[in-house]
């Protein structure tokens, strides 16, 4: 960052920033193993990333969020809130104007020389990056904790731990499908075992054709698919209701799912977000299994 425009974020963070005092009054440990605290529960709170924007409803805490970044559209409220750029390029002089005592950064979405910048200002920054079912009801617990809505946050928290539950007890045990999620479109992505989308496949008795794959969010090609032969291909999509990745695989009459019309669009908010919202879209996830089953 250039030295006139980190000094200018240094005097600007100074002007209305209060002092805080020296001890600490809640804390919580983040996801990079951090702990934070706080000398009162926070109440000006920022978001960086649909998904952390999200969790924080989830905590109870909406009321409390100041700033979100673009694409932050659920619940609506979320869209009424000062936006502070994208989750990958932040306008840091508009977030510090916003006077934030807590910011909500995205382990691996976040650019990190960003959120360094913050950190050097004295801003305080927990990062979150749930990996499984139990780490989504963690965050909203641990940001609960650090917003002072513990009565609301860990009760849904609870709800989306039971709901979790549920769905494996109804469906882990159920014959495989061997299953293509289509992550991305241009280029070609999908996911791991290690992946939440990963495991919400295996929750719902899905077998991943690319789960041994190493990347996270591995890059593969159609001939990859073509020679995976998966039963089953879903899809989120660009947007709620565009279906259209869908469209390329009706091309290749050769592969099971397409012969037999396993071709399943998910709406990408209800699963590729690490959120309580989660819970309804591995159920329809579940179900789209269910259907793949029943064509057999």
């Amino acid at each position: 960052m250039p030295k006139l425009i980190k000094q200018g974020l240094t005097a600007l963070l100074l002007a209305v920033l209060p002092v805080l005092p020296a001890h600490a009054g809640v804390c919580a440990t983040d996801d990079t193993g951090q702990q934070v605290c706080l000398p009162a529960p926070a109440q000006r709170i920022a978001g960086l990333s649909p998904g952390a924007s999200e969790l924080l409803w989830s905590a109870g805490a909406g009321d409390q969020v100041v700033a979100v970044v673009a694409w932050s559209d659920y619940p609506p409220e979320a869209k009424t809130v000062a936006s502070v750029g994208s989750h990958t390029r932040l306008d840091l002089e508009k977030l510090i104007s916003l006077q934030p005592d807590l910011v909500i950064a995205w382990v691996t979405g976040n650019p990190q020389e960003q959120i360094q910048t913050i950190r050097n200002l004295g801003l305080p920054v927990f990062s979150i990056e749930p990996r499984d079912f139990e780490d989504v009801s963690s965050v909203i617990e641990r940001l609960a904790t650090l917003a002072g809505t513990e009565a609301e946050g860990w009760a849904e928290a609870e709800r989306f731990r039971t709901g979790m539950a549920e769905l494996a007890a109804r469906y882990s045990d159920r014959a495989p499908v061997p299953v293509f999620y289509q992550v991305w479109d241009e280029p070609l992505m999908t996911v791991n075992n290690q992946h939440l989308i990963g495991k919400v496949i295996a929750l719902c008795g899905g077998y991943n054709v690319f789960g041994e794959l190493p990347r996270l969010v591995p890059r593969i090609s159609d001939e990859a698919v073509l020679e995976a032969n998966p039963e089953a291909i879903l899809a989120g999509g660009m947007g709620e209701e565009n279906r259209a990745w869908l469209d390329r695989w009706q091309n290749y009459s050769s592969l099971d799912a397409t012969r037999v019309g396993n071709l399943f669009f998910v709406p990408p908010s209800l699963i590729q977000r690490p959120t309580p919202r989660m819970l309804q879209g591995s159920e329809l996830f579940c179900q789209k299994l269910e259907i793949a089953r029943g064509r057999r």
